[in-house]
């Protein structure tokens, strides 16, 4: 039986959100985002085993507000997270058994998370070591000069706009963080620490649905996306 492993770095400030309360802590559909995100691995048939990595100090009310609270069972721990996202996630990994085979990476904050995609990350990562969600982009992107001018008009038919989850061999992802801690090397998501090492990274379909919720305007198209899911009856 492959066994698959699910590290939540949920350790942001949240400053774009202008609240006193850390993003990932807001509720949304009576949970906080953290939990709904947990609730959502906690019940994919694939996930055996969880880690969320939090803010200094915050270990402890994780576990009472969310973790128990939403009596969540295959949290097997609640790590300190780092300044950087990137600090989370290894964090998560090294919290992990030794013998994880896959291990699947998520943004604390996107509770839209559907079972199909997560199931196609997961594949991926099986057939091709390493895999993220993405979808194409659908505006025109320019490439800016210094000075604040166009340098050049990028080909759209070949930009993605990348999204978690991304899915990896434990000791693909576990060795390419390691690398970047002890070269400081810092990068905005896990698939480009495995790119770096020469490796190549599948894109899978993700959805325009799984939004990051980063400021106020995003919590309120979750919050309504969430309800025209529930709705229909299930997400799309």
């Amino acid at each position: 039986m492959v066994k698959v492993a699910a590290v939540v770095p949920a350790a942001g400030c949240g400053s774009r959100m202008g609240s006193d309360v850390k993003k990932q802590f807001i509720a949304l559909a009576g949970a906080p985002i953290l939990g709904y995100v947990l609730r959502i691995l906690e019940a994919s048939k694939l996930v055996q085993t969880i880690v969320v990595a939090v803010g200094e100090g915050e270990e402890e009310y994780c576990r009472r507000a969310v973790v128990d609270k939403l009596g969540l069972k295959k949290i097997t721990a609640v790590v300190q997270g780092g300044k950087e996202r990137q600090d989370s996630v290894y964090s998560g990994l090294l919290a992990l058994a030794p013998d994880t085979d896959i291990v699947v990476i998520h943004d604390g904050v996107r509770p839209l998370l559907s079972d199909e995609n997560l199931e196609m990350v997961v594949g991926a990562a099986l057939a091709f070591d390493a895999a993220t969600c993405a979808v194409p982009v659908k505006d025109t992107v320019k490439l800016a000069r210094e000075d604040g001018f166009v340098a050049e008009t990028l080909p759209r038919n070949r930009l993605w706009l990348t999204q978690t989850p991304q899915a990896f061999r434990y000791g693909v992802i576990l060795d390419a963080h390691r690398r970047a801690h002890e070269e400081n090397f810092r990068a905005t998501d896990d698939a480009a620490l495995v790119e770096r090492l020469g490796m190549a990274v599948k894109l899978v379909d993700g959805s325009y649905r799984n939004i990051k919720i980063t400021t106020p305007e995003d919590l309120i198209v979750a919050s309504a996306l969430l309800e025209a899911s529930q709705a229909g009856g299930g997400q799309k």
